[in-house]
């Protein structure tokens, strides 16, 4: 039988031959050495040469005629798993997945990811996804966001069989991917890469999916899971309030349905946030901007009314939505005017611009593991390989301009990079080369950013804004800039976590004045002393500084709440609170941790900063950590309340 994890070739031997013109010959290796059990396909002369930076190695370094060996062989073993010849072998065991991605990678694999790319890939489901739902009657559980993680823990809530609902103030599901609409908008982590690990999209159009498809995705795993009954649209989430006595939260929401919106209490025992921190637009506070004539609008709240066509568009920020706007709208505008406040690293990427070929998505439907081995390979190549380049060497002689003598490569790399890109346009060099370390703020992907700095029609001003008028932003160099239209491509308010809502536990104290405005906390990044029964998905200290996908973190979550709310149901327990030390202890390791890491360098603002200089929202970890400390549930680290009938039991 096909599944989508385990499919089968239905293809013709014509339309596989060709198809596999188009395969990755490391990954195809994988394939055949699984599908054959013969390990000569894992050894010379057919070993692929080492994959570097992030490139795909497609031709694994091999001569025409290995590859052509390497096709003809699979195009054999492909047609007798068609016709009924040859079985599909079961999934490989962990430490034979490490070692075959290790040979296709040119690289060692430590052994301790055995386990995680085993499920990651989809060789077997997750275990909370895979364990018989709870008897009786367990908590009541409220989530409040229909994004990317609220998908995620609805579908977990889903298999374990407790009463749930998820508040969404918006009218669709999708989260960042139904609010960020604006040309160009997309993900940088690469499509096979940023799915969850039970529901595969073999499909994908893009390696690096834009907007409308990450959106088809999300809202396509959460109408065929049957989620979409159980999420009530269009409505906020006003207050939650812990009420000791039957240890509840009283929630408030209140539905958009005009005027002033009716208002609805509900009584659950169990409340997740799954709000994310980018939700909210940073709009920065620049002297005159209520002033201008034109429209103005954030980027995560685009005009689609407005047409750019021959208007002279002024876009603020040049982060990761700027560098996806300013060559989307290029064409359209008149001029495009950039203004930067600090310049960025760009890294090339081959497959950023690049359409998934007819021929390779028939490999990912059809191909029996050929989907697995490719996202393994993303894994390892976009993940925790970067990690350990990041960490600051303390003898390392130039602190100033590079961390150690990798991240000192990485610099002279992405420099080379840049003089290339702006051969003839040497003038740019100054305003577009940073002065902080690589991977001290987001590493950005060459959307054709250097191509349209420098058209004709596009202006780079690099002196920050000072103010804005009525037709015109002023820069801080003095300069006057007519603008038509201006874009504020500024961000988020990531470390405001979890406002405007007002939410408060057992002292009564708000969370908003616990953490203030930049300094939330969390242990795991998802549970909070004075707090009890409340569970954030990406929460404090869970974005991924140094890459990889945020599904893979809101997978962990989902696993480690699953078991908290398993324990709940099957021991009575009321309310679980982690203790103050744990969070602490926790959190005083986080901190310790980015001392060593990149994210604390002097030398760059940052997001991931607040006032005072601590990290706020990134992890200082490995995804391989993250993963291992959020597998089992310790009620050690939690005050434990009973249910009121355990209590008489125990008694």
């Amino acid at each position: 039988m096909s599944t989508p994890d385990h499919p089968r070739p239905t293809a013709t031997d014509e339309e596989l031959r060709a198809a596999l013109t188009s395969a990755n010959i490391p990954t195809l290796l994988l394939v055949l050495a699984h599908l054959t059990g013969d390990d000569r396909w894992l050894a010379d002369p057919y070993r692929p040469s080492r994959t570097i930076a992030l490139h795909d190695n497609d031709t694994g370094g091999l001569a025409e005629q290995r590859q052509a060996e390497i096709r003809d062989a699979a195009l054999a073993a492909l047609g007798e798993v068609r016709d009924g010849q040859r079985a599909v072998p079961g999934p490989p065991p962990d430490d034979r997945i490490v070692e075959a991605l290790s040979i296709s990678l040119g690289e060692q694999v430590p052994p301790e990811y055995a386990a995680a790319m085993a499920e990651d890939g989809g060789f077997r489901k997750p275990a909370w996804l895979t364990t018989p739902p709870v008897g009786g009657d367990g908590p009541r559980v409220l989530v409040i966001g229909a994004g990317i993680s609220g998908v995620c823990i609805g579908i977990a809530l889903q298999h374990l069989g407790l009463p749930f609902s998820v508040i969404e103030r918006n009218d669709a599901v999708g989260g960042t991917w139904l609010e960020n609409d604006y040309p160009g908008a997309g993900v940088d982590t690469p499509s096979h890469l940023y799915s969850f690990s039970f529901a595969p999209r073999p499909q994908w159009s893009r390696y690096y999916p834009k907007q409308p498809e990450i959106l088809d995705y999300v809202q396509g795993v959460a109408r065929d899971a049957g989620l979409l009954p159980s999420i009530r649209f269009g409505t906020d989430v006003v207050s939650a309030e812990w009420d000791e006595a039957s240890s509840t939260w009283q929630v408030c929401t209140r539905a958009r349905d005009g005027g002033e919106g009716t208002e609805q209490r509900h009584v659950v025992d169990v409340v997740i946030s799954a709000v994310g921190l980018f939700n909210q637009p940073e709009v920065p506070e620049l002297p005159g901007l209520d002033t201008f004539g034109g429209s103005a609008f954030h980027t995560a709240r685009w005009d689609h009314s407005v047409d750019l066509a021959g208007k002279r568009v002024g876009v603020i920020g040049t982060g990761a939505t700027a560098m996806q706007v300013v060559p989307a709208i290029a064409d359209d505008a008149g001029e495009v005017v950039v203004l930067q406040r600090s310049p960025q690293w760009v890294a090339p990427n081959a497959n950023y611009l690049r359409e998934v070929s007819d021929h390779t998505r028939l490999l990912m439907e059809q191909v029996p593991g050929y989907r697995t081995w490719y996202r393994l390979r993303l894994a390892w190549m976009m993940q925790d390989k970067l990690h350990p380049t990041l960490r600051k060497d303390p003898d390392w002689p130039h602190p100033q301009r590079s961390l150690n003598a990798a991240n000192d490569k990485h610099r002279r790399f992405f420099t080379d990079y840049l003089d290339a890109q702006i051969e003839g346009a040497e003038q740019l060099r100054d305003a577009m080369l940073p002065d902080y370390p690589p991977y001290g703020k987001r590493i950005l992907m060459d959307n054709d950013w250097f191509a349209t700095i420098r058209r004709d029609d596009v202006e780079l001003v690099a002196s920050g804004v000072a103010a804005i008028e009525e037709n015109a932003v002023l820069s801080a160099d003095g300069e006057r800039h007519e603008v038509d239209v201006l874009v504020l491509a500024t961000g988020f308010s990531t470390r405001r976590m979890l406002f405007p809502m007002d939410i408060r536990g057992r002292s009564g104290v708000p969370l908003r004045e616990q953490w203030g405005d930049d300094d939330a906390q969390a242990y795991l990044g998802m549970t909070v002393p004075d707090f009890p029964n409340l569970l954030l998905l990406y929460g404090p200290n869970t974005n991924l500084g140094h890459g990889g996908s945020a599904i893979f973190h809101a997978e962990c979550q989902a696993n480690y709440i699953v078991g908290l709310l398993r324990r709940m149901a099957a021991r009575d327990i009321a309310a679980l609170e982690v203790r103050p030390e744990v969070c602490d202890d926790y959190n005083a390791r986080v901190d310790a941790a980015h001392e060593q890491m990149i994210w604390t360098h002097p030398g760059m603002t940052t997001y991931y900063r607040n006032a005072a200089g601590r990290v706020v929202t990134t992890t200082p970890w490995r995804l391989i950590d993250y993963w291992a400390m959020t597998r089992t549930p310790d009620l050690d680290d939690y005050l434990v309340t009973p249910a009121p009938q355990a209590q008489r039991r125990a008694g």
